[in-house]
């Protein structure tokens, strides 16, 4: 089975919002390796816990340890807190069993009643159900491979109703030109299963990956001023293209 652990930057509203962006990353891993790709996060914390000072249960929320840091990782100064950014990039890039989903929503000229989070969930959920049904994920390729996904909180009532329907109605466009099928959800098992941040090395990779394609496409004047931006294309290595063969920047972005 492959687990599929979810967080977003960014929000979804467009009226009065901020962003311009809302951008879902998924971090895709098998059963089979999560034990393998715990123990490196676990050494990779306790690496910065050294360097840095960094508790293991202090959470690396990146948007807040770059522009609101909590009163208790404000005793490390802000240059470091982007080094440890780096330096959780260039480890998740490193590990061979990862893949990374991104979907990213434009919101900028959308009409009025757009439903963004809506439109960005079912992205997400299709591609998660496409790429393993196509056996596209790095990993063990059994074939009676399932899918699982572990959202942080965020509207986790409007996403469970999401995915049920989906299971029984899901109109896909037709690449063709042709009408679009109802092609339902089968490998999906389960409603979404919530994990908060603050309690998962998962999510908060997943928040980082989100962080640093919001980044990649606005960022914000620290990140500019410190030559950060580009961070997202450190992910290269895990970033799963398979999920968008035809985004234009070759770092499989589902976008629109």
């Amino acid at each position: 089975m492959y687990l599929m652990y979810v967080d977003e930057s960014g929000d979804p509203g467009l009226v009065g919002s901020k962003t311009d962006y809302y951008i879902l990353s998924g971090i895709v891993l098998h059963e089979l390796q999560w034990k393998s790709c715990l123990d490196q996060l676990l050494k990779f914390r306790r690496r910065i816990k050294k360097k840095y000072g960094l508790r293991m249960r202090e959470e690396i929320h990146s948007s807040a340890f770059i522009n609101s840091a909590p009163s208790s990782v404000m005793r490390i100064p802000r240059y470091n807190r982007l080094a440890i950014l780096r330096a959780f990039t260039n480890e998740l890039s490193s590990m061979n069993s990862l893949n990374i989903i991104s979907v990213m929503v434009q919101k900028t000229g959308k009409p009025s009643g757009y439903d963004v989070y809506s439109m960005a969930w079912k992205a997400l959920i299709q591609r998660f159900e496409n790429t393993i049904l196509n056996k596209n994920f790095r990993g063990p390729m059994n074939p009676d491979e399932r899918g699982q996904i572990f959202p942080d909180a965020t509207q986790f009532k409007k996403l469970k109703g999401i995915l049920r329907k989906m299971r029984y109605i899901n109109y896909v466009p037709s690449h063709t030109g042709g009408s679009s099928k109802n092609m339902p959800i089968n490998l999906i098992i389960e409603d979404p299963c919530v994990k908060e941040s603050d309690d998962s090395y998962f999510i908060q990779a997943a928040d980082l990956s989100a962080y640093l394609l919001c980044q990649y496409k606005k960022p914000c004047r620290y990140i500019k001023s410190q030559g950060a931006q580009n961070y997202f294309k450190r992910l290269e290595p895990v970033l799963c293209k398979a999920a968008s063969p035809n985004d234009p920047e070759s770092l499989g972005i589902v976008s629109f």
